[in-house]
Parts: C-alpha cells; structure tokens; sequence
C-alpha cells in the first residue's frame, strides 16, 4: 500500500447530480400534471420501500435556497438537475407553460450562479408526462418527439441566458429495459419491439434537440447539447470465444445501442442485422437516420457504479417468450469480488479508467465526464457519532478511488471534464425510496427532511479547495 496524490486540473468539474422528480416533491403540482414516475407510484404505492415515493421527496421546491448554500459549503463546482417537463407545462399539445414552475425554475437557477454553482440541466429525467404515456405509448409515438422538441423549444428560449450545458435525456435507455424487457415496473409489458422503439425514438429526439439548438444559435453562445448515459462496462467470464461473444452482444444491445449513434451518428450494423434475425418490428426512415446521422451531440456525460460480467448462456432458452438480449448471455459473479452489499453490486474502481480507454478507442473526438458515481448504503444512521454526524468513510474512500481514476485517465490524455457525485443530498429513487442513502448531505425523515452534513461533505469541500486529491492505493492499481 501507498500513499498517492494526484492533481486536480483548474477546470476539472466536482459536482453532483439528482433529478427534479427525486427532490421537488408534489406541491403546487396541478391535476393532469403526473410524470410516468408520478403514475407508476400511484398505480403501485406497495412495491416502493415503505410506501415512500416523489409526493414529497427532498420539498427541494420550497428549499432550494438553503440547499444551494450547502452545495457551496460542500464545494460544488456544478449541479445536473432536470427540469420535469410533466410541470413544465399546463397543455403539452400546445406547449403552454406553467408560469409557477417555470418561475420557480427561474428563481433556482439565480440563486445557483448567485453562489457560482454552474447548472448543468436534463430535459427528461424519466419525467415523461403520463398524459402521454396513457394516450400515445410514450416514446413509442413520432408524435411524442414532435412534442418533446416544444417542449425543448420554450425551455431554451426562457432559460438559454442561464443554462449553457443541457442534456436531452438521463439514462434514456433505462425506462424502457426495466418495462418493456424485463416487466419489473408498471405497466409490465413484455415487449422487445416496443423497447427497441422506444430506443429509436429517443434518439432520434435528441438529434433533433441538437438540430434545434444549433439552428437557433445557441452553440454559437457557447451553449452545448449532450445526454447522460449509463454503458456498463462489460467484462467478459473468460478469453474463451463464447464468452467473449456473451459480452460483445451485452455491449451491442445496452450500450452501443445508444453510444454509436448519438456520439457517431449511425447505428451498429451487427445490431440491426441482430433484430432483424430475430424479428423485432420497430419503425424508421432515412430522414430520421441522416437526421440522426447529422446531428451527434457535443459532450456526453457517463453514469458509473459497477462493472457488468457475462458468460455464454448454459440454458435453452423459451421459444414461446418474445426475443430478449438474454439470449445470448448469463450475468456472471466473479468470485471473491469486492462489494457493496446494500445494494448488491460489486466495487470496482478500475471501471473508470477502462471507460476512458474505450472512449479514446471508439469515439476519440467526444468530451465526456462521469455524470454519476456514488455509493448507496442502508441503514446509514448506525454510523452516526455523538454528534449526530455520519461517518461515512466509506463513501469517502469509494469516491477518492473511483476519482483518482478519472484523473489518471484525464492526465494520460483521455478528454474526461471531470466526476460528479450522485447525489448531493439523500434523495427518492424508484422502488427503494430512501432505503439506500448516496448523499453527502442527510436528508433526516423524521425531523421534518432536516439537513446533515455527512463528515463526506466537508472532506468533499476540502477536495475541491485544494484541488489535490491524496489517497492510499495498492501498489498494483497506482
């Protein structure tokens, strides 16, 4: 073991992220106004961890001041957050704006460049208005696109003076894989060519969201259009040939489903030759591909939190189920890995600079940064002191560790623009509400969502002061 200290470049982004629904809460919310998550919680109260969902979440709505101070007190150089475009708006098929929300919005943004925090904004943070999942199938219509680009069109013409990095989606694949492919959340459907749609279409609105901001001239201000995605780096169970085509066919359906064509403008052949094989219907043109094509975003931003492993699959698969990506692999544990056992999911830091190294291999031209990384851990009140402060350590030594990757990466030349926490304050995530706490700062649910700093927060401040991240590595890993 050794003591290691790496630099911080002066514009190497130390931030954190949430998303409007996991912190506003419900209030002042009006009838019609339910976002995909809102209906979901609704429809199925009993399957989120003691019944706890987005109604009230972190009341960010009404604190959003003091909770800004404590991002300062923290040393946030950035804040991502969403605008829930389910309350952005009172009529989404005229695109007429709840001037309530939209002031609100206002108001937040002033207080986070009054305290030199830079906003960093999502358009859809899985706050797709129910109306429209209800009428057209959410992303399965063109015609929600079309919506979505009115929607994006208000939100840049009112906030583009206060907000130049936007992002189209957060984690667009995730609704989708969760409903449609896997039938985990409501409304539990079963459905490859819905999923497979629901793909396209995202992509295909957020080429048509860099169109827009391009032709509106807004990077010509200064202004960027990316996406928050979440690839997973994919480790194959061995060198053998089958499992290798395991973890190339993972990549090829989760990941290069959405990298290739939103940082390269064009889809996998593989993949599309793959769907075709086994059926799956979805609907395109070569007006969206060349739009698709001509737009790629600017900057992408990169959720981490674990590695995925697979090996070739050792059962038969139901012919009688539609086609899933799981034809091809198993997930595989590696034994002796290192874990978060709250959540189930090994730790390993490495990760980061593997991503990089793919980021330079296959899309060398895209500025990227970790958007997400954090450590989720239950029951976190058993590591509080006298005081009442948790110590999370922890947390600390998972963030420095996965830090210190993105900074090597950074100083071996990959364009990494720097690592953002998730989250800033506990905040609502679906299905484990706050059963699994991420944030530098306490949300206390029994004292009135009061805030604690997390001995995490004031390690972070000292971090981002200092510009010096110092920590202890094994020798193999420096």
């Amino acid at each position: 073991m050794s003591k290691v200290t790496i630099a911080i470049p002066a514009d190497f982004i130390l931030g954190a992220a949430a998303s409007a629904w996991q912190t506003e809460g419900w209030s002042g919310k009006k009838p019609g106004q339910d976002s995909y998550l809102d209906l979901w919680y609704k429809q199925d109260r009993h399957v989120w961890h003691n019944g706890y969902g987005p109604a009230v979440a972190t009341d960010f709505i009404h604190r959003y001041a003091e909770d800004v101070a404590l991002m300062k007190q923290a040393g946030l150089t950035h804040y991502r957050t969403s605008i829930n475009w389910s309350r952005f708006l009172l009529d989404y098929e005229q695109v007429i704006v709840d001037e309530e929300y939209a002031s609100y919005i206002d108001n937040f943004l002033d207080e986070m460049l009054r305290q030199g925090i830079e906003p960093m904004i999502c358009l859809e943070h899985y706050e797709l208005p129910a109306y429209l999942l209800e009428t057209y199938g959410g992303w399965q219509s063109k015609h929600v696109v079309e919506l979505f680009v009115g929607y994006a069109e208000k939100v840049f013409a009112r906030y583009a003076g206060k907000v130049k990095r936007w992002f189209s989606f957060n984690e667009p694949i995730v609704v989708q894989t969760r409903v449609y492919l896997d039938a985990l959340r409501y409304p539990y459907e079963q459905n490859t060519d819905k999923w497979m749609q629901w793909n396209h279409h995202k992509i295909l609105a957020t080429a048509r969201l860099v169109q827009l901001f391009e032709q509106q001239g807004y990077r010509r201000d200064g202004g960027s259009l990316g996406v928050i995605l979440n690839p997973e780096v994919t480790y194959a169970r061995s060198s053998a040939p089958h499992d290798q085509k395991a973890a190339h066919i993972y990549d090829l359906f989760y990941n290069r489903v959405f990298l290739d064509p939103l940082l390269l403008g064009v889809y996998p052949a593989e993949l599309i030759e793959l769907l075709r094989l086994h059926g799956v219907e979805w609907h395109y043109d070569e007006q969206e591909l060349d739009i698709i094509r001509r737009y790629p975003v600017h900057e992408v931003g990169i959720n981490l939190y674990y590695p995925h492993r697979v090996k070739a699959p050792s059962r038969q698969w139901n012919e009688h189920t539609p086609f899933h990506p799981a034809y091809y692999y198993e997930p595989f544990e590696l034994p002796g890995r290192r874990m978060n056992t709250s959540r189930g999911w090994e730790i390993n830091p490495r990760i980061v600079y593997d991503m990089a190294q793919r980021m330079n291999r296959d899309y060398p031209d895209m500025p990227w940064f970790i958007a997400e990384n954090g450590m989720g851990i239950e029951n976190e009140a058993r590591f509080k002191n006298a005081e009442g402060e948790i110590q999370d350590d922890y947390r600390i030594d998972f963030i420095a560790e996965h830090l210190y990757w993105a900074l090597k990466a950074r100083e071996e030349g990959a364009r990494c623009l720097g690592y953002m926490l998730w989250a800033f304050t506990d905040n609502v995530s679906p299905m484990n509400a706050f059963k699994n706490r991420y944030g530098l700062i306490e949300i206390d649910l029994q004292q009135q969502l009061r805030r604690q700093p997390k001995k995490s927060a004031a390690w972070f401040a000292r971090l981002s002061a200092a510009r010096t991240l110092a920590l202890t590595l094994d020798d193999e890993d420096k």
